[in-house]
């Protein structure tokens, strides 16, 4: 056995062992990612973004939102007091890019679907100090007056499916009609978006139904944030194990 004096005094022997010591390290963790199908665990309810949610989401990278906002509830005991349930892996696994985020100067995003009214959104979008007279974030009046850009819609289901969002043929196809119908319950394609998108929330999102605003949108997007994955099902089943 070769004495530690022996290796600590020879630079070049200590570097050759470290190599080989992390060579090793490096093929029993990289090599079982080349036949694994996918190293983050399915949860039920995960399911693609829809159309609109999509469109939003492109428009919450676009602002810049993800500087000031995470997406990334950890699991410690005043996160999860304050956001929710923190967050799993598969909540991201068809956000590319991620939208974790690096710092918070605004709240955690991640469970905020459901926790305000679509007009608070709206309000907020338009002027944030009408009611949070603290906030420093600043003001998009102008997605409301915006219409949403969604010729290219399909296209950019396709390009998702490119880097592995399970988007099908029949998704791609019916992707303008399924926007348009997220927005008018009224819609004769209602069914078949919520056939497509189970738990997609269909209304009007910005209070103007003449026309689908870049609000309507963002609103859609922020709506379904947390909202997939029932997690009250997850506790009754870790409370029978």
């Amino acid at each position: 056995m070769i004495k530690h004096a022996t290796i600590e005094k020879n630079s070049i022997l200590l570097t050759v062992l470290v190599l080989i010591v992390v060579s090793i390290g490096g093929l029993v963790e990289i090599a079982p990612l080349f036949y694994l199908e996918s190293t983050i665990e399915k949860v039920q309810g995960m399911r693609p973004y829809s159309p609109l949610e999509l469109a939003g989401r492109k428009i919450y990278i676009r602002d810049g939102c993800y500087n000031c906002h995470s997406q990334m509830i950890r699991p410690l005991r005043d996160e999860v007091e304050r956001y929710g349930p923190y967050s799993l892996a598969a909540e991201s696994m068809y956000d590319h890019p991620f939208q974790w985020g690096s710092k918070r100067t605004g709240p955690d995003l991640a469970r905020v679907g459901g926790r305000y009214s679509d007009d608070w959104h709206a309000a907020h979008m338009k002027n944030p100090r009408s009611l949070v007279p603290e906030s420093i974030m600043p003001g998009y009046p102008y997605l409301a007056t915006t219409p949403l850009d969604y010729a290219l819609i399909a296209a950019e289901l396709e390009a998702n499916r490119a880097v592995g969002v399970p988007y099908t043929e029949e998704m791609i196809e019916s992707a303008e009609a399924d926007l348009k119908a997220q927005v008018d319950p009224d819609d004769d394609g209602f069914d078949d978006l919520l056939a497509r998108y189970p738990k997609a929330q269909v209304r009007d999102f910005d209070g103007d139904p003449e026309v689908i605003s870049e609000l309507d949108a963002m609103i859609a997007y922020l709506q379904m944030l947390g909202t997939l994955v029932d997690f009250e099902t997850y506790k009754a089943e870790d409370n029978l194990r």
